[in-house]
């Protein structure tokens, strides 16, 4: 909650020590140990004044009791984990704590059965949602093959949560078949009751996220992470940039507020909170419009509540 209005973070992972995605074979570039990477990392973690990451817990229910102790003290309504070391997994950690925890189903959607497992784990796990790593991708998501997991999808009302655009930090992925949310366009047009939802303001590709959002209704997008991207634009940009060019195009009812949090000891990034509340306040959004934003919209994605 913030200045009385309630919070759901529509994007966060569990943090573990193994892979967030594992069934995907990200690339090796993605890695902490480039020097490049490294001295991105400590500005970034500077210019938000976040405490050096510790190693993860191992221990998945002392790390479910320490996020739920400070999403309650943040007083965060819900947090939306999109990955957390598999759905199983992932299932069991918010069992723990289903008043604050959401879960999403999080496997390749080009893995063995991939429908069949996403439709079991939405029926036999309580899964939410369904998000994809679409960058790290080597198979188009307009691929036929994937009609029947997005008929599971749409069949279940569940939310489809896809990244676009660069992944990882610097030495990470910037190229690939899905990188442009644009590729999403033929998919979202055959499903329009399916709602799709692009993190990031589409992490390097904001012009063609407008594009699709402007020809595709069910089309959504989150707020999520510091959104650093805009630094390497070739033109000046800055979120205030992105909060008014997608309020202009989409209006307030498809923008989610999420901030991409994950590790000990920052846990919610509350300052992310803080800076798109201002920025918010500073475009003289309504209050019916930031209520919207930061709780409303997820709420009735993932049909939270009846009222």
């Amino acid at each position: 909650m913030i200045q009385g209005i309630r919070v759901i973070d529509f994007h966060c992972h569990f943090p573990n020590s193994g892979e967030w995605f594992p069934d995907y074979k990200l690339p090796m570039v993605i890695s902490k140990s480039s020097t490049t990477n490294q001295t991105q990392a400590e500005l970034w973690r500077k210019a938000y004044n976040f405490p050096e990451q510790r190693v993860e817990i191992s221990d998945d229910r002392e790390a479910a009791d320490k996020w739920y102790e400070d999403i309650t003290r943040k007083n965060i309504e819900k947090v939306v984990f999109v990955s957390g070391g598999g759905n199983q997994r992932l299932a069991k950690v918010a069992s723990y704590h289903p008043d604050r925890f959401i879960a999403f189903a999080h496997h390749n959607p080009f893995s063995k059965k991939a429908a069949a497992v996403l439709e079991h784990d939405i029926k036999n796990l309580g899964l939410k949602g369904y998000k994809i790593l679409g960058s790290a991708l080597n198979q188009p998501l307009n691929d036929s093959s994937l009609y029947d997991l997005w008929e599971v999808c749409n069949s279940y009302k569940i939310p489809v949560i896809i990244h676009f655009g660069i992944l990882g930090s610097a030495g990470g992925i910037s190229k690939g078949i899905n990188i442009n949310p644009l590729v999403l366009q033929d998919v979202a047009h055959d499903f329009p009751d399916l709602c799709f939802v692009v993190p990031h303001f589409s992490a390097g590709y904001p012009t063609e996220l407008l594009q699709l959002c402007w020809a595709c209704p069910n089309v959504y997008v989150d707020t999520s992470g510091s959104n650093q991207w805009v630094r390497w634009m070739a033109y000046e940009l800055t979120l205030q940039d992105l909060f008014r060019k997608f309020y202009m195009t989409i209006g307030p009812d498809r923008i989610l507020f999420a901030t991409d949090s994950s590790w000990f000891p920052r846990t919610f990034a509350y300052t992310y909170l803080e800076e798109q509340h201002r920025i918010m306040r500073f475009l003289n959004f309504s209050e019916e419009d930031i209520e919207k934003i930061l709780f409303r919209n997820a709420a009735g994605l993932l049909a939270l509540y009846k009222d």
